[in-house]
């Protein structure tokens, strides 16, 4: 039996999980997908009253899934960005944003339990 029985090694890639909504579109970050380990397909939960948005892993047969997470060959790239104007309008109405003149960024707070990651709107950030 080990002294460093029940640790975990910390993963320094990961960082903190954010997504940025701009006029491009709503891009999650690296440390969103591997929080949520790399699912292909998730739902997207609004809640326009308090101002949040979830994403949530899920299958590709469960209702309103959408792809996330792909991998590129031959690609560092770890990020999923959606350019739905229907989506941003959505998100700009909630929010009262005005995504045509600034970005906002919203850090996430992982739901382990529900395989999910939330981002409460009303702590946006204007991006520099």
């Amino acid at each position: 039996m080990s002294i460093f029985e029940g640790f975990t090694s910390f993963n320094f890639d990961e960082g903190v999980p954010y997504v940025s909504i701009t006029k491009n579109g709503v891009t999650f970050n690296k440390a969103v997908i591997m929080k949520l380990d790399y699912p292909a397909f998730v739902q997207l939960l609004i809640n326009p009253n308090n101002k949040q948005i979830a994403i949530k892993a899920c299958t590709e047969s469960d209702q309103n899934s959408t792809s996330f997470y792909k991998k590129k060959d031959n690609s560092n790239v770890l990020s999923v960005r959606w350019n739905v104007k229907d989506l941003l309008n959505t998100l700009q109405e909630i929010t009262g944003w005005d995504i045509s003149s600034n970005g906002y960024r919203v850090d996430g707070t992982l739901i382990k339990e529900e395989g999910a990651m939330l981002f409460d709107l009303n702590n946006g950030k204007i991006l520099m």
